[in-house]
């Protein structure tokens, strides 16, 4: 069978982010074929290299890549530039004019003072998709405030649900909310260049942390606009709080959510239908 060619084979990404989520946007979309150009700030570049292990090998002890770097950025090229001099700008413009999507994760408002803002690129490439990812979106009471994922979750309320009720909220040992969102502006991306085939149109994305982490709540959205005051979701531990229990199976504990028994029942058949064999 004929290998498939890769979905975005031909586009073409400018990419200046840094970190997780946008990172983690033009990743997936390197993943899927586009030719992603990582613009990196000098003379240090993505922070994120100073993040992680480093390579073990003496031969390669003043890299400055990392195992955090090379996790969100990984099948990209790369480029120092100093956006504070006019020939850095400059660059990014001439890069912009040539690509498909420019993605970028300053706090709300940098682009736009660098003479860089969707408007300004827009000029030069009308069939252009920008995307920008940051804590609060680039309008509102919160979007001069740059922040991290930890933010976005505590904004969003979902740190309060997580942990033991006894006890204070628990801290997320992965970035949820960065990655999520991450995964979120690349569909947003994708959907856009469908839009651009159809039209011809180019187009502008504001991706939020917040935003992202507010789409998690499965229930809690809801029940507080029926309930009003009165409904305060609380912290229930590892326990769903909808209802649910643990209980021993055959040797091991069992977890069993939303008053359905069948998973645990097909759980039970197959530990039978394993121990049956010859």
């Amino acid at each position: 069978m004929k290998p498939y060619m890769p979905m975005l084979t031909d586009y073409r990404v400018l990419d200046i982010t840094q970190f997780v989520a946008g990172p983690t946007c033009t990743r997936i979309m390197a993943e899927l074929g586009a030719e992603v150009i990582k613009v990196e700030l000098a003379p240090f570049g993505d922070r994120g290299r100073a993040a992680g292990d480093k390579a073990r090998d003496p031969r390669f002890k003043n890299a400055s890549q990392s195992t955090y770097y090379f996790q969100h950025n990984h099948s990209k090229k790369s480029l120092a530039l100093d956006l504070k001099q006019p020939r850095g700008r400059e660059l990014i413009k001439a890069l912009a004019a040539k690509a498909d999507v420019v993605v970028e994760n300053f706090a709300p408002g940098v682009m736009k003072r660098m003479g860089l803002g969707y408007k300004d690129l827009k000029a030069i490439n009308p069939r252009l998709i920008m995307c920008s990812i940051s804590l609060a979106g680039q309008n509102g009471p919160l979007s001069d405030k740059p922040g991290f994922d930890y933010m976005g979750a505590a904004y969003a309320g979902i740190t309060a649900l997580a942990g033991e009720p006894d006890r204070g909220p628990a801290q997320f040992a992965t970035a949820i909310g960065d990655s999520s969102t991450g995964v979120t502006a690349a569909m947003a991306i994708g959907f856009a260049l469908l839009h651009r085939e159809r039209t011809g149109e180019g187009q502008y994305i504001d991706c939020s942390l917040i935003d992202t982490y507010f789409h998690m709540h499965e229930v809690n959205v809801p029940k507080s606009t029926l309930r009003g005051p009165s409904f305060a979701p609380k912290r229930a531990g590892s326990l769903h709080p909808d209802g649910d229990r643990n209980f021993p199976l055959q040797g091991r504990r069992v977890h069993r959510g939303h008053g359905n028994a069948a998973p645990v029942e097909a759980v039970g058949r197959g530990h039978e239908l394993a121990g049956a064999g010859g």
